[in-house]
């Protein structure tokens, strides 16, 4: 396994879920949160990497525009979009959001790759010195998921990355809750990151989108294509900064759509990869998902290809 750098000096893991775990209910106050910001002469950008979702994109947009008519915590509000097809880019356009097409950003580096591509792009726009990205199909945002987040950012010195915690449920399609959601994330993320990444196991929701960072953090890090991208920000973060710039902010509960369970091998298997591979552990040759698909007319082999495209650094690009 290779070296952790900064985590070797890094507290246990008690000592850190108890230091830097927070509630956004912590930061509640946001005229304070607000003059923090302009004490530390701070800008902020959230960035929505987006793909088909109409229909929450307004209302995301107007919850942030709405908090910054209470407290202006926010200067920059940017969507790049895949290239949506139900109206995505329009609706968030209307909404006062500035819009990009992730193929348009970049152009050189060719077409974009999926969701960790899109937030590589954007933080070549991102004008804040704080960037945080945030998932754009949730259905029950709340502005505190912003306020919450920039907590600990801008009242904690020694915090340069933020990540969202929260309870998920997954909901049927009646709208009853039939179980707990985040299933790729129990049965896969956590345990992989428990074994090979040990420091990490205080993380609630490692593979959250909602994060937020200081943007010479993320220009130094290489971003992950794809489903990826969330687990090898975490460890490349603790890499880079260390436990101790890292906190997690619970945001109450979030909801957004969950995908059938045998959807979700392929992306169990691009988070195993990132994991494996950042432990020093991952084969040349494991670049396709080969796997047996149980079905009630039988048993059948299926072979999804699997190219994680792995983006430099920006400060090196």
């Amino acid at each position: 396994m290779t070296a952790r750098g900064p985590a070797l000096l890094a507290p246990s893991v008690h000592e850190w879920f108890a230091r830097r775990s927070y509630e956004h209910d912590d930061f509640a106050d946001l005229a304070a949160l607000a003059r923090r910001k302009r004490e530390l002469g701070l800008s902020v950008s959230v960035v929505l990497p987006c793909r088909e979702v109409v229909e929450t994109i307004g209302a995301i947009a107007d919850e942030i525009h709405a908090l910054n008519e209470q407290a202006p915590l926010v200067d920059q509000v940017l969507a790049v979009d895949a290239g949506s097809r139900d109206g995505t880019a329009e609706a968030a356009a209307a909404h006062g959001v500035t819009v990009y097409q992730e193929d348009e950003l970049l152009p050189d580096t060719g077409p974009a790759a999926g969701k960790g591509d899109a937030m590589w792009r954007s933080v070549s726009v991102a004008t804040g010195d704080v960037v945080m990205f945030l998932d754009a199909d949730t259905t029950n945002f709340e502005r505190h998921f912003v306020s919450g987040m920039l907590g600990p950012m801008l009242t904690e010195p020694a915090v340069r990355f933020a990540k969202a915690t929260y309870h998920r449920p997954l909901i049927g399609p009646r709208g009853d809750v039939l179980d707990d959601a985040g299933r790729v994330t129990e049965l896969t993320a956590k345990p992989l990151l428990g074994i090979f990444f040990p420091e990490l196991a205080g993380f609630g929701q490692p593979l959250a989108g909602e994060t937020v960072a200081d943007r010479e953090l993320l220009r130094s890090i290489p971003f992950v294509t794809g489903y990826a991208v969330e687990t090898a920000m975490l460890i490349d973060v603790l890499r880079t900064a260390g436990l101790d710039a890292m906190a997690q902010v619970g945001l109450g509960a979030r909801h957004n759509r969950s995908k059938a369970l045998r959807e979700l091998g392929g992306m169990s298997y691009a988070v195993a990869r990132a994991v494996v591979e950042r432990a020093g552990a991952w084969e040349a040759g494991w670049d396709a998902y080969l796997r047996a698909i149980c079905t009630p007319t039988g048993t059948r082999l299926a072979e999804e290809p699997l190219t994680l495209v792995e983006r430099p650094p920006l400060a090196s690009f």
